[in-house]
């Protein structure tokens, strides 16, 4: 796959979205700083607790806008530093997510552009053809008890930076000890998030097995949005 604009006007293109809005960013190392989330419409999974379902069919993209529209507006309605490029899969687009990527990171008062991935895109081309140190990658791996652990494209751990991120969300103590095994398989430089799905694995379980486990290199990742505003809430 290659991610160059497509056609000579690549900030003509049009993308499906979602919504565009800032808040705090919930998780991650960026967690709690003011942010502006870019939601791009669509998914190639279907993971079983997915909080967006909004962002993908059956449900239609409820509008389009263009790269060129996009960026203006994360550069003039928001004052946040951060930009979280999600979905969905905001990658799933090829050239005309990249192309929408490189104008978040143009903007001149933005630090940050941390884009959620879902890890099964390959992310090599993007990490070729974007240069900007700006953009940073989010991979979450689906363990199995996602239902979506098939898909994932294990040569993404190799590719990953210092500067990157790597969630597995842990529903289960079989989860867990997968989660392990897949970060002694594929090693990584990307920093390891391991974040609880707090009706089968409270987060305190979570604690004591890190510890137990000696995972001295891995972060604990609490979403504080749900903490901060009803879960099922949106634009926050």
């Amino acid at each position: 796959m290659q991610v160059e604009p497509i056609g000579k006007q690549p900030r003509a293109i049009r993308l499906p979205m979602v919504e565009i809005f800032e808040t705090v960013e919930g998780e991650g190392t960026r967690a709690g700083f003011p942010t502006v989330f870019v939601r791009l419409f669509g998914c190639n999974l279907r993971c079983v607790w997915c909080d967006t379902k909004y962002s993908y069919p059956p449900a239609e993209a409820e509008f389009t806008m263009t790269v060129e529209e996009i960026a203006s507006k994360a550069e003039r309605d928001y004052k946040a530093e951060h930009i979280c490029m999600t979905g969905g899969e905001p990658l799933l687009y090829g050239g005309r997510s990249a192309a929408l990527l490189e104008a978040l990171c143009a903007i001149e008062r933005i630090k940050d552009v941390h884009v959620e991935t879902n890890g099964a895109i390959d992310l090599a081309p993007f990490l070729r053809d974007i240069r900007s140190p700006k953009a940073r990658y989010i991979m979450d791996y689906k363990l199995p008890d996602s239902g979506e652990n098939a898909a994932m494209l294990h040569g993404n751990f190799a590719l990953l930076r210092p500067q990157d991120e790597v969630k597995f969300v842990i529903a289960s103590d079989a989860d867990f000890d997968f989660a392990v095994r897949v970060l002694a398989d594929y090693p990584t430089e990307a920093l390891a998030l391991f974040s609880p799905v707090w009706e089968s694995m409270p987060p305190a379980r979570l604690v004591e097995k890190m510890l137990a486990a000696g995972l001295t290199g891995v972060k604990l990742n609490m979403q504080l949005h749900k903490i901060i505003w009803d879960p099922a809430k949106r634009g926050v």
